[in-house]
């Protein structure tokens, strides 16, 4: 089996792509900024099952620094770029996550070609595909890209910005291929408390932490799922030069979640809001808060994309939206992040 090297693997998706290849039976290399996270890692796998011994090594790397990476892509024969930065605060300035963004992946597709590296999945978003224009009628394809504007996030442009300067790459320099994975709202089970903005949105809601559901539509895709996608992605003949959305079905507002956790998740759901919130409310809440203020641009919006050509070219079936919501909200559990587990009951 081949060694693949997995970019970000103390990340939520990173570490699912790790327990996948390990079970498919390949030799997993992966980077961690620093390799004080290994235990962390190590321990992730093991809520996931799997304790894998000397078939994961571990390398520090850093999208900022050219160090390391040649070590990392030594010998392996795919790479699934998974990390970029995504901190659950808005950065003081866009730089600060388009630079690494871009830059990360730059390095990693030189690194990936002067080591002879067959193939480089990236991981980029639906942030690339489906923001910065005009109402849209129809689902989002992979033919879309977003519209850099004055009205798109820092983390929108640091996703378009970096997929973009992915393909100029191939196109001008070549030496591998690269396929491109772009999931939506990535929900499923967590296996550690490091885990996505989504994930942090549905503890929010557990938690009682939201007077009411703005009015927010996205998509909804458990990581199990945008793991199985990636690995698809990373050795099917068909995905060289391909994009290909990660999404399980229709999008979703807050208050269609909201619905599935109040429906299926007993006692533990009871401080979930069951209204929606004007959006003159939360446009005056925005005003004091920057993490509301960029979800902002987006309110009203009704989006939705397909998943029809990851199915027909890959294969790919991913689990249901109420599947991925309840798993999520189960793993929270499970794993004592919510505010007040003990007391809270058990889940139906």
């Amino acid at each position: 089996m081949s060694t693949i090297l997995v970019t970000g693997g103390s990340g939520f998706i990173g570490s699912h792509c790790i327990l996948q290849l390990l079970a498919a039976g390949h030799q997993v290399r992966t980077t961690v900024r620093s390799l004080k996270r290994e235990g962390d890692v190590r321990s992730m796998l093991k809520q996931g099952g799997t304790e894998p011994g000397d078939r994961l090594s571990f390398v520090a790397a850093d999208l900022t620094s050219d160090a390391g990476w040649p070590e990392a892509v030594a010998g392996c024969e795919y790479v699934l770029h998974v990390a970029s930065p995504f901190p659950p605060a808005v950065p003081k300035h866009e730089d600060e996550l388009i630079v690494p963004a871009r830059e990360g992946a730059l390095r990693v597709l030189r690194a990936s070609r002067a080591a002879g590296v067959k193939r480089v999945v990236l991981t980029s978003s639906f942030a690339a595909i489906g923001y910065g224009e005009q109402p849209h009628d129809k689902p989002f394809t992979e033919t879309n890209w977003t519209a850099i504007d004055d009205h798109v996030s820092a983390y929108v442009k640091s996703k378009t910005l970096a997929e973009r300067a992915a393909w100029d790459f191939i196109a001008k320099e070549g030496g591998l291929e690269l396929s491109v994975v772009n999931p939506v709202g990535v929900l499923g089970p967590i296996l550690g408390p490091d885990y996505s903005t989504s994930i942090h949105l549905v503890k929010r809601m557990l938690d009682g932490a939201l007077p009411g559901c703005p009015k927010l539509y996205f998509g909804v895709v458990d990581v199990r799922d945008v793991a199985d996608l990636h690995i698809r992605a990373m050795t099917h003949p068909a995905a060289k030069g391909e994009r290909f959305i990660s999404v399980a079905g229709d999008f979703m507002s807050m208050l269609d979640i909201a619905k599935v956790l109040k429906a299926r998740m007993g006692a533990v759901a009871r401080k979930v809001p069951s209204f929606q919130l004007p959006n003159w409310l939360v446009r005056i809440a925005a005003m004091r808060d920057p993490a509301i203020r960029q979800f902002v641009p987006q309110l009203g919006k009704k989006k939705n994309a397909t998943n029809e050509k990851a199915r027909r070219m890959l294969g790919w079936a991913p689990r249901s939206n109420e599947e991925s919501i309840v798993a999520t909200a189960e793993s929270l559990v499970q794993l004592g992040l919510l505010k007040d587990t003990a007391s809270a009951g058990s889940a139906r």
